[in-house]
């Protein structure tokens, strides 16, 4: 990441990272304040494989070599516990890997101290705070153990201005990977 806090406009050529951006953008399109969602990776080549009338969709960038394509998987249930929803899923051996996309709001460590026992009181207060950033992250992974994570806020909503790393959320990451555990 730049000084201005802008991503650098190195080409991606990763496969993975390329995915990755690509799906980010794809919920970033919608805009804000959406549901947690789930996104199965397969190699672009088994899928047109499986299923060659897809290819008159795809565009060039996405039929390099080593491609993923990334497949909504819609109709999650709506929980309050995002570890209780990712506890429960499990990939048939198609899928390659996963990108799991959920917006959450962060506020300085300082922020928690003193909060309302109830749950809903203390969110109100938290929502309120001067600090506040709302932030959507993406983290992805694969069967072979890569990942890779990105992280939009929402007052720097722009393409260019994505953070990306491999431990932005480790938690999750590894959430994720054991959903390929047998």
């Amino acid at each position: 990441m730049g000084h201005d806090g802008r991503v650098q406009s190195t080409p991606v050529t990763d496969p993975l990272a390329l995915v990755a951006l690509d799906t980010e953008r794809h919920v970033a399109a919608r805009g804000w304040d959406q549901p947690a969602r789930l996104f199965a990776l397969v190699r672009t080549d088994a899928l047109l494989a499986r299923e060659p009338h897809l290819r008159e969709q795809m565009r060039e960038p996405d039929l390099v070599p080593g491609s993923f394509t990334a497949v909504e998987q819609e109709g999650l249930p709506m929980t309050s516990s995002i570890e209780t929803l990712i506890g429960r899923i499990a990939w048939p051996d198609e899928v390659d890997g996963c990108a799991f996309v959920i917006e959450r709001m962060v506020v300085p460590p300082d922020a928690e101290r003193d909060l309302p026992d109830r749950a809903e009181d203390a969110v109100d207060v938290l929502a309120a705070h001067p600090d506040r950033q709302d932030v959507r992250l993406l983290a992805a992974v694969l069967r072979d153990g890569r990942s890779i994570c990105l992280l939009r806020q929402r007052a720097h909503d722009s393409d260019d201005a994505v953070a990306t790393g491999p431990d932005i959320a480790p938690g999750l990451v590894a959430a994720l990977k054991a959903t390929f555990e047998p």
